[in-house]
């Protein structure tokens, strides 16, 4: 199975994830996905996602005046962003330890 299909399931939780860090502009985002190991999502993948968080409810946005260049819209995660992320995380942790189990019981097949 290729990264990127993985990658788009869990994608929109860790961008809340980031953003509940810290409010954060889009490219800062991209460099922030980067810097944690998702080195091949674009812009063209991000932006999007974005706007739907937006229209959803789950983030809020605000241009800022920006000291190196034009304006920058900068992301806030809402209440019902913090609601989705913690829906997320417990998703996440759930699914992560069914595949934990599995792959154990796989790998200990595969040594008897």
């Amino acid at each position: 199975m290729k990264q990127t299909q993985l990658i788009k399931g869990i994608l929109e939780g860790c961008v809340l994830a980031l953003i509940a860090d810290r409010d954060m502009y889009g490219y800062e985002l991209i460099q922030a996905l980067h810097r944690n190991g998702f080195e091949s999502i674009v812009g063209g993948t991000i932006y999007p996602l974005l706007v739907k968080l937006e229209k959803n409810g789950d983030l809020s946005s605000q241009v800022r005046p920006s000291l190196d260049g034009p304006d920058r819209k900068y992301y806030t995660l809402t209440a019902q962003g913090q609601q989705t992320l913690h829906t997320f995380n417990q998703d996440w942790h759930d699914l992560n330890q069914h595949v934990e189990t599995i792959l154990k019981q796989v790998m200990t097949y595969e040594s008897d």
